[in-house]
C-alpha cells in the first residue's frame, strides 16, 4: 500500500469510528444542546486535540517498534483487524439503543475553556480511543512510512476529529437537525458498523495473503 493510500485509509477509518456514536459524541451533543453552540465547538476542539495527541503517541511508538521487529508488524495488523471487526459488531448491535440527549437549552452557559478541557480530558481518558488509534495505525501504516506521512497525520487527525464534532455541535444546538439525526440513528450505526467490520476483515485477509 502506498503512503498516499495509507493516509486516506487511516483518515477514512478514523472518520467512520468518529461518526459512530459513543461517549465523545454524547459529550459534545450534550454540551451543545444543554449550554450553547460555542461550548459545543470548544468541546469539539478539545476532542480534536486529544485525537492529535493519540495520533502522535501511536506514530512514535509504532515507528520505533515496527522498524525493529518485522513479524510484530504483521501480528499488529491481524490484532488491529480483529478489533475493528469487534468494534463493527458492537456498533451494529448497539444501533437500536437510544441516546440520552437533553431537549432543552435552559441551562446556564458553561465556560468555553471548561468545555474545551472537558472535551480534551474525555478523549484522553477513554482507553477505547487509544486502542482504536493503535489498531488503525498498526493495520494501515506502512512499515517504512515516509517522513511526510508521519508529519501530516497528527494535524490532519486534529482537523478530522474537530470538524466532525463541530458538525455535531452545530446539529445538536438546533432542534430540527437534532430530531432528524435521532430518528436515523439506527441506520447510521448499522452502516458505520458494517464499514468498520468489513475493513477489519479485509485487513486480516490481506495480511495472511501477503504471507503466501
Amino acid at each position: 500500500m502506498s503512503a498516499s493510500l495509507a493516509l486516506f485509509g487511516i483518515l477514512g477509518a478514523l472518520l467512520v469510528g468518529a461518526v459512530s456514536p459513543g461517549p465523545s459524541f454524547v459529550l459534545v451533543s450534550r454540551t451543545a444542546a444543554k449550554f450553547s453552540r460555542v461550548d459545543g465547538l470548544a468541546a469539539a476542539a478539545g476532542m480534536g486535540l486529544g485525537g492529535a495527541i493519540f495520533a502522535t503517541l501511536a506514530l512514535l511508538g509504532l515507528a520505533a517498534v515496527l522498524t525493529r521487529v518485522e513479524g510484530l508488524y504483521l501480528a499488529l495488523r491481524v490484532l488491529g483487524g480483529l478489533y475493528l471487526v469487534y468494534l463493527g459488531i458492537r456498533t451494529w448491535r448497539g444501533a437500536s439503543e437510544p441516546l440520552d440527549i437533553p431537549d432543552s437549552t435552559t441551562a446556564r452557559p458553561a465556560s468555553t475553556l471548561r468545555s474545551f478541557a472537558l472535551g480534551l480530558v474525555n478523549q484522553l481518558s477513554n482507553p477505547k480511543t487509544a486502542v482504536v488509534y493503535a489498531s488503525i495505525f498498526a493495520a494501515l501504516l506502512p512499515a517504512s512510512a515516509p517522513l511526510w506521512l508521519l508529519l501530516v497525520l497528527p494535524p490532519l487527525v486534529f482537523a478530522l476529529e474537530a470538524s466532525w464534532y463541530a458538525i455535531v455541535a452545530f446539529a445538536f444546538s438546533a432542534q430540527r437537525p437534532r430530531s432528524v439525526y435521532l430518528r436515523s440513528k439506527s441506520w447510521i450505526d448499522r452502516i458505520a458498523g458494517s464499514v468498520i467490520g468489513v475493513l477489519g476483515a479485509r485487513l486480516i485477509s490481506e495480511t495472511f495473503l501477503s504471507r503466501n
